[in-house]
């Protein structure tokens, strides 16, 4: 009797997701593949919009690394390119989590949001874009045995970046999130916020 209520509650389950999943309960991107046109592609200098300065410098070199490091695609100037990567740093948002007994920070969130989009140069259409495409890294204080300072941190985040970009870019896998996440992700209410280290 036990296993026969077991083997219908895992029936019910399963009809319930797939109900669920008719009904858009899931979200589930489609992969966009690159067009087979495209085997040069330029990265223009990402633009920060942020109110920290100069983030944008390194970003651009780690991706410009990543895709010269993965081989799929030659990086070349923008005239020669079939494709350009064009992008924007549109939060930094750096805040303590943990302190110690002298309330000082032990801890820290850094969490940044960045806007994407590729363009075929040879129709001037968007590709693919990902409106909120966002990393977030926590790290111990450069204080306490194996932290990190703040630059070292975002040095480690932008190759997180980097890496999920060229795998947008390369194995195609679809949008970062759900329309209604992506809204709020870029709600003007979410300030551009930074801390002091």
């Amino acid at each position: 009797m036990k296993k026969f209520l077991a083997i219908l509650a895992v029936a019910f389950i399963a009809g319930c997701t797939a109900l669920e999943e008719q009904q858009g309960g899931y979200y589930k991107p489609n992969a966009q593949i690159m067009p087979q046109h495209i085997k040069k592609i330029h990265v223009r200098p990402f633009i920060n919009r942020t109110e920290v300065f100069a983030l944008e410098d390194r970003l651009t070199i780690e991706v410009v690394d990543e895709f010269l490091r993965n081989g799929q695609y030659g990086v070349v100037n923008e005239a020669q390119a079939q494709g350009v990567l064009a992008g924007e740093i549109i939060r930094y948002l750096l805040v303590p989590i943990q302190y110690d007994t002298q309330l000082v920070p032990t801890v820290y969130r850094m969490e940044v949001l960045i806007r994407l989009r590729f363009i075929d140069t040879l129709t001037q259409e968007t590709i693919w874009q990902e409106p909120a495409l966002q990393q977030n890294y926590t790290y111990s204080a450069s204080t306490l045995p194996g932290g990190l300072t703040e630059v070292q941190a975002r040095e480690n985040l932008w190759r997180n970046f980097a890496k999920m970009i060229v795998r947008r870019t390369v194995d195609g896998f679809g949008s970062v999130g759900s329309e209604i996440r992506q809204r709020a992700q870029v709600d003007p209410a979410h300030t551009t916020i930074t801390k002091a280290r």
